[in-house]
């Protein structure tokens, strides 16, 4: 029996998945609605890229349905055997690819923000995708995990396969690499000591 899209806003990611892999097209729906954006959200703050975390995506999407048969319930997460496939194909992707450049990566438009405002907000957002891409892989899907998704540390454990005292090493050498990196530019970003 199928149940309405709108009823399986209360089912949880395993329960849909479950659905799914016994042929319930609509859960598939639902969960495709409901998994789609986060998964997008981190590969586009892990990638810079919309078009490349477009195709990570897919990626992600396609491989959690062809685990679906497979799916033992109550073992892992959705979410979290979700977000550890797309930082893995983020990762794969950044190795595979040559650098890009800064102006390559598209901003998003907000009619409310003044030329000014969406020029400085351009240069943050450059300059921590920079110093995001100068990290070590694992230091930037730590920070990015919690930082930028606010994920806690157990579930970036989880996704990340190490303890939640490796997390913790992990992001806090991020946030001093990272406050390395943008110490000098402070001024030039607009942040003042006011």
């Amino acid at each position: 029996m199928t149940v309405p899209l709108d009823a399986m806003n209360d089912l949880s990611d395993d329960a849909l998945l479950v659905r799914y892999a016994n042929g319930d097209s609509e859960a598939a729906r639902a969960l495709t609605a409901r998994l789609t954006p986060r998964v997008f959200g981190h590969a586009y703050r892990l990638l810079g890229n919309r078009h490349d975390a477009e195709d990570v995506t897919q990626e992600a999407m396609m491989r959690l349905w062809k685990i679906a048969p497979e799916w033992r319930q109550g073992e892992a997460q959705v979410s979290t055997w979700l977000y550890r496939v797309t930082a893995n194909l983020c990762i794969d992707r950044v190795r595979r690819k040559p650098a890009q450049s800064l102006d390559s990566i598209p901003d998003p438009e907000d009619g409310a923000q003044s030329v000014a405002e969406m020029l400085q907000n351009k240069a943050r957002v450059g300059a921590l995708h920079a110093a995001l891409g100068a990290l070590p892989d694992r230091q930037r899907q730590a920070v990015v995990l919690r930082h930028l998704e606010g994920l806690g540390n157990p579930e970036i454990a989880r996704i990340m396969n190490i303890g939640p005292r490796a997390v913790e090493s992990l992001i806090a050498r991020g946030k001093r690499a990272l406050a390395v990196v943008l110490a000098g530019r402070r001024k030039d970003l607009g942040y003042t000591d006011d």
